[in-house]
């Protein structure tokens, strides 16, 4: 399975919420639970579609849904590189009910060309052989009659369908599923093609559930992802809590990232002292006496040296007030 499958792989990441942050908008729009049937699409390729549409599967899959996505590019299909399994049988074998046994039998049920993943509850239809005709493949009844069949074994399915500009595929889909979502890429997709797209669905009757941006480049400020209800701060207050050792070993990591290693026991000292004062504030009796020893501190340096700072104020006071004079003077004299 490739990294493409960043929810599966790195399922705490930025880019996963954002895909959970999908499926839960999508769970929303079936509220009466008649959204079944979903397809992805693009305008052109390079956009992404193959992408979301294994990622948004696999969220779904993590959700307890029972969920199938289906390669439905038939011409350029790559489910199977993503996933890991075998390009062969899929949709192509099933539609035209190619030989896909060593005997030379063929099965009509979708069951047998169905393919497990390493993700639980998520299941794949490879695209299977390229055909001549996958356009016409996919407008006959079978391909209506499979989806029917799905229905009474997954409770979600999403279908990876062809990039809307350049083949019909997706369009004829679009007829025979619940809803569309289409995926552009951030400085790519030109406008005037994606309203052309969607115009395309409709006109044939498609259902359009919204459309995806995706590649929006992203500073390393707002990839900074946190829990909901945890902050920096409390994150920071919560370090204290560890053992010194810990303490110790995390600042020595942080120095040599950012190339300032330095291993003098004076430094050792130091993250020491530093972690004992912070122990301090958590015992209010401690915490008392420091605060007490520094008001202390306080009252001693102000009596010590009030007198030197009162003498110093007055000769600046008297530098200002001579500097004023003679500017004034100087003005009279002007004038005069």
């Amino acid at each position: 399975m490739k990294k493409e499958l960043i929810v599966f792989k790195k399922p705490k990441s930025p880019n996963s919420e954002i895909f959970r942050t999908l499926r839960t908008n999508i769970q929303f729009m079936n509220k009466n639970n008649e959204l079944r049937t979903l397809l992805v699409t693009s305008t052109l390729p390079g956009e992404g579609k193959s992408w979301v549409a294994s990622n948004l599967a696999t969220t779904f899959a993590q959700a307890g849904k029972r969920c199938v996505i289906i390669d439905a590019d038939m011409r350029k299909g790559r489910l199977f590189s993503i996933f890991g399994i075998s390009p062969k049988p899929g949709l192509s074998n099933y539609l035209s009910e190619t030989v896909i046994y060593e005997n030379g039998k063929t099965s009509t049920s979708a069951v047998d060309y169905i393919q497990q993943t390493d993700v639980e509850n998520l299941y794949v239809i490879a695209s299977g052989n390229v055909p001549p005709n996958p356009s016409e493949l996919l407008v006959s009844s079978q391909m209506a009659t499979l989806l029917d069949e799905l229905k009474t074994i997954f409770d979600v399915i999403i279908i990876d369908g062809t990039p809307c500009e350049l083949v019909t595929d997706s369009i004829i889909l679009s007829r025979i599923v619940d809803s569309c979502i289409i995926v552009t890429a951030h400085k790519i997709t030109k406008k005037e093609t994606l309203n052309r797209v969607i115009k395309n669905i409709k006109s044939v009757g498609g259902k359009l559930a919204g459309v995806v941006l995706n590649k929006v480049p992203v500073s390393k400020k707002q990839t900074q992802y946190y829990y909901y209800g945890e902050s920096k701060n409390n994150s920071n207050q919560n370090n204290f809590n560890k053992p010194k050792e810990d303490l110790l070993k995390n600042r020595r990591i942080d120095r040599i990232k950012n190339k300032e290693v330095n291993n003098s026991i004076e430094d050792e000292k130091e993250d020491v002292s530093k972690i004992k004062m912070q122990n301090l504030v958590d015992d209010k009796d401690n915490y008392k006496n420091t605060n007490k020893k520094t008001s202390d501190y306080n009252k001693n340096l102000t009596q010590n040296d009030f007198k030197e700072m009162q003498e110093e104020y007055l000769r600046k006071k008297e530098r200002i007030m001579r500097q004023i004079n003679s500017y004034m003077d100087d003005e009279k004299k002007r004038n005069k």
